[in-house]
């Protein structure tokens, strides 16, 4: 566990005041990388904790129809990972959540893991989330990440075998990931009646933070997670609302005002003692 990096300070500072984290996830580029910018402003001046951003694929393996078709947009108007990481190099450190990208191996492994990982901390980058890199095979990963500084978040699901899950948090720092519903990402009604177990399971087998995403999308829903998880994730929920902005003919200030409106709203219930 890395105890020193600004995800495991964040979430210390919010324990100690009885407050459970908000990260919202963005996709980076949709519709382009300047209203991804203001959108991060947006949720920073919103009051989240932490801000996990999507890095474009065409092939994500857990995302649903939502988040897919926003990598779709991103890619179809020519994103790279270059301009992601020169574009948000220009964010102010100090004024921006800890980031967390979230990003397919094959993007990694293709620029190579070193350069990756030197590139994501330059750019100021807090953390990863590699969804398709096994937590038990991510050792070789794992101390490059460390090594820079940053945090290797793994991903649990329900349906994460015993015998898997002593590997995956052995190679998990910052906070662990727990998926809420086995399936993909998107919006749901309620959340499911046995996260409670996993979640209690899990304590027992780590002192990470728990941070829980897939499915969460409403007030009700982190009012179901208090004394439970230490963090929730929305994510489909959130880019649905930014689809106004992928039409020029929008009104962006009126979209990322309501947006903003909408997370304010958010995190004064995930942040409720």
């Amino acid at each position: 566990m890395t105890t020193g990096t600004r995800i495991a300070a964040t979430f210390r500072g919010l324990a100690a005041e009885g407050r459970m984290a908000f990260m919202p996830f963005v996709t980076a580029g949709d519709p382009d990388l300047d209203t991804t910018l203001s959108v991060i402003g947006r949720l920073a001046a919103a009051g989240v904790d932490l801000i996990e951003v999507g890095f474009p694929y065409s092939d994500p393996i857990a995302d649903g129809p939502v988040i897919q078709a926003s990598y779709t947009r991103a890619l179809e108007a020519g994103l790279t990972v270059e301009a992601i990481f020169e574009r948000f190099g220009e964010l102010d450190r100090e004024a921006t959540p800890p980031l967390v990208a979230m990003v397919s191996y094959a993007i990694v492994f293709r620029i190579g893991l070193e350069a990756f990982v030197a590139r994501a901390a330059t750019a100021g980058f807090s953390g990863m989330i590699v969804p398709d890199l096994p937590g038990d095979e991510a050792a070789d990963l794992g101390r490059v990440v460390r090594g820079a500084g940053l945090d290797l978040v793994q991903l649990i699901a329900p349906t994460t075998p015993e015998s898997r899950v002593e590997a995956i948090v052995a190679s998990a720092s910052g906070f662990l990931y727990c998926i809420a519903v086995a399936g993909t990402t998107g919006a749901r009604d309620a959340l499911p009646e046995a996260l409670a177990g996993q979640l209690a399971g899990l304590r027992t087998r780590t002192d990470l933070p728990l941070a829980v995403g897939f499915g969460i999308s409403r007030p009700e829903h982190l009012l179901a997670l208090k004394g439970q998880a230490d963090g929730a994730i929305v994510g489909s929920a959130l880019v649905r609302r930014l689809e106004p902005l992928t039409d020029p003919a929008a009104d962006a200030e009126t979209v990322l005002a309501d947006v903003g409106d909408w997370v304010a709203g958010l995190v004064r219930t995930a942040h409720q003692g």
